[in-house]
């Protein structure tokens, strides 16, 4: 059964059915919900009440699964693990048009999810465009978080993030249908991932209808002058520059696309100064799934 609405600012959306979800192998958090702009967001909150919050923040084409492996361990060390599905991925909602999603309107759903669960002292891990958000998120809102720590990821400002992204890009925009699971796979360079992980990366896309936010968001990432974000991640930016609170890398440099950009941070951000960066081989683009538990190893270190 397509289950479908328009919000009161007529925004058409799609919502997947709860029974893609139900044999969810390694993953069986109960996720909560809450409206953004008349669009159901759903996340997963689980660990202790009182503990420091982590905000996990999944890119493209994934959800909050990806962060199955880093969960369990973040959580017993005493961490609440808060980990949203972004509004087209997931559980969430998924508008069905493709100008429906700019980088403007997921940095303003972010901060929206933010306020009304009302997290505050957050520490920031963010992956893809988890820290294309996320990191925007943190500059114009720098009062909720305390540290950040990033995976591959970046913070493009109008210029090319080379080979490995064009590829990507153009794959993207060109392939039948963007099987998410196949995806995944070819993206996992220390281990093999199982039929039933494979399976719960196809989930939240019963066909190409739910996928308007999956295809498009390969093309909002803002690698020309024109692209709507460059000149607000340049704000950033200016922000990192002075950014003073701890600022941990933890990336794959075999990553083909995203994996040689934390350097940056690491010059440009004074707070990445003397802080235990962490290079992990193998590994490709979603560490998450390739060294979930030393990732979250590392930041438990980190942290404590």
């Amino acid at each position: 059964m397509t289950l479908s609405g328009t919000t009161p600012a007529g925004i058409e959306y799609l919502r997947t059915p709860d029974d893609r979800f139900a044999d969810i192998a390694d993953f069986d958090y109960e996720p909560s919900y809450t409206e953004i702009d008349g669009l159901r967001m759903a996340y997963i909150d689980v660990g202790p009440a009182d503990g420091t919050v982590i905000l996990l923040l999944h890119g493209e084409p994934t959800w909050s699964y990806l962060y199955r492996r880093m969960i369990p361990p973040l959580t017993a060390a005493g961490f609440r693990c808060v980990a949203p599905d972004l509004i087209g991925f997931g559980r969430s909602d998924k508008p069905t048009k493709r100008s429906t999603y700019t980088y403007a309107s997921h940095v303003a759903w972010m901060k929206a999810f933010l306020s009304a669960i009302d997290l505050a002292s957050v520490t920031l891990f963010a992956q893809d465009w988890g820290g294309l958000i996320g990191l925007r998120v943190a500059a114009e809102e720098p009062h909720r978080f305390d540290r950040i720590a990033i995976g591959n990821t970046g913070l493009p400002v109008g210029e090319s993030l080379g080979q490995g992204f064009d590829a990507w890009l153009a794959a993207s925009q060109n392939m039948e249908f963007m099987d998410c699971g196949t995806l995944l796979q070819r993206a996992t360079a220390a281990r093999e991932l199982g039929e039933a992980e494979v399976d719960a990366y196809r989930a939240p896309f019963p066909d190409e209808t739910y996928m308007a936010g999956a295809r498009v968001f390969p093309t909002l990432v803002p690698i020309t002058p024109a692209h709507g974000g460059a000149a607000a991640n340049r704000t950033a930016w200016e922000v990192f520059e002075r950014w003073e609170k701890p600022f941990l890398t933890l990336a794959c440099p075999g990553d083909p696309v995203l994996g040689s950009l934390h350097h940056e941070f690491i010059e440009r951000v004074p707070g990445a100064a003397g802080q235990p960066h962490q290079e992990f081989e193998p590994g490709g683009h979603f560490i998450q799934d390739d060294r979930g538990e030393d990732v979250a190893a590392a930041i438990v270190t980190w942290m404590k």
